[in-house]
């Protein structure tokens, strides 16, 4: 039960200062915490609704105070590759858009990074959400089918050895397309599918090295996707135990149980209950504000929510449906709850800190002590 794998994932939005204060911060903490990976997000903008990112709500707006000014990932992971000759992270990119990219270009940068950062390249791939599509253009109607076929071209010229191949495709045909960057030492990037519904599980067994969720679910849940995972990945000839369990998590954490219940009751936390999916606000007797069938980050377009609107819906949020959908407490109480996915099949596990919600600075900035005390003891789970 031992050998858990760890990372932690870059918030990649523009601070004052300087533009890779927080780059050069997260990497500080996940070497501190003996991380092996670190992250970054594939965002045009946030998940929250800008319109509550003020020093009002939340202290971190004085440090950040463009909530949708996030980095392009890839030139960013090259910037951190260029400097990781003594951290030696993985950089794992958590996830890619497959819509919104074409999957060409996601299959170049991919073998890019791999091959300048040694191998440690690591490829996040999903469907994305709306909010990053529909806005720009993109069409957004069948993103698990993109996706899909998206998969399967990365691979097919992934696999091409640098022959013009021609595939059908209802997305994205290609026609005598040539790839010819070379592997690392013959590896590419693994690739890491951020799956939900019952399609992607599939697809994920069939295709994936590794099962990469982070939407609301129970430990319980966790383990039935996984033997859906595991059980495609037989029917498809594969051992299903190729195929990595992995996690991804944020958390609310510090030093007492006082400033974890603030963090909890902040408006951005409660905002943030926004990206989970109706039914489970339903466990906790609630509507979701968007409504009943409401599918959650997926299709939360959080500009169109104004000031007003956003304090209401968040003024619904129980803070039970807040400790369900991200871990929160002191390390202890974390490393407790993280036990239990482990228990229930979890191997990797990768975290992102959203203690700096707290409406003070000070006390939001001193979560990342916590936050390595967390990464050092999963490594002991």
């Amino acid at each position: 039960m031992n050998g858990i794998k760890t990372g932690l994932m870059e918030p990649g939005v523009h601070p004052r200062i300087t533009p890779d204060l927080l780059l050069r911060n997260t990497r500080a903490h996940a070497v501190a915490g003996g991380a092996d990976s670190m992250w970054l997000p594939d965002h045009l903008n946030n998940l929250l609704p800008a319109s509550i990112w003020k020093p009002a709500y939340t202290g971190l707006a004085k440090l950040l105070p463009r909530a949708d000014a996030f980095y392009e990932p890839w030139t960013t992971l090259g910037y951190l590759a260029a400097r990781n000759k003594l951290a030696r992270l993985r950089l794992g990119i958590g996830v890619t858009d497959a819509g919104r990219r074409n999957p060409a270009v996601t299959a170049q940068a991919a073998a890019t990074l791999h091959l300048l950062s040694r191998g440690r390249g690591i490829l996040g791939l999903g469907p994305g959400e709306r909010e990053g599509n529909q806005p720009y253009g993109v069409d957004w109607s069948q993103p698990v089918g993109r996706f899909e076929e998206a998969l399967a071209t990365i691979r097919t010229l992934w696999n091409s050895g640098g022959t013009p191949v021609t595939r059908d495709s209802t997305f994205f045909p290609l026609r005598k397309a040539v790839f010819d960057i070379p592997p690392h030492k013959g590896t590419r990037p693994p690739i890491w599918v951020a799956a939900h519904g019952p399609r992607m599980l599939r697809i994920t067994g069939r295709y994936a090295d590794a099962w990469f969720p982070s939407y609301a679910q129970t430990p319980k849940e966790y383990a039935e996707k996984l033997a859906v995972i595991r059980a495609a990945a037989d029917n498809a000839g594969r051992d299903p135990q190729t195929v990595l369990p992995a996690a991804f998590f944020f958390v609310l954490t510090a030093r007492t149980d006082t400033h974890v219940d603030e963090m909890i009751n902040s408006i951005p936390a409660r905002a943030f209950a926004l990206c989970a999916p109706a039914h489970v606000w339903a466990r906790h007797g609630v509507e979701h504000p968007l409504g009943p069938d409401f599918t959650g980050a997926q299709d939360l377009l959080p500009h169109t929510i104004d000031e007003t609107t956003a304090l209401d819906y968040a003024n619904r949020v129980p803070p039970s449906l807040i400790r369900e959908t991200l871990l929160t407490g002191t390390p202890a109480d974390i490393l407790d709850q993280l036990a239990e996915w482990r228990d229930n099949g979890a191997r990797y596990i990768v975290v992102g800190n959203l203690g700096s919600f707290h409406p003070r600075l000070s006390v939001g900035l001193a979560s990342s002590l916590p936050l390595i005390q967390i990464l050092r003891g999963m490594k002991r789970l």
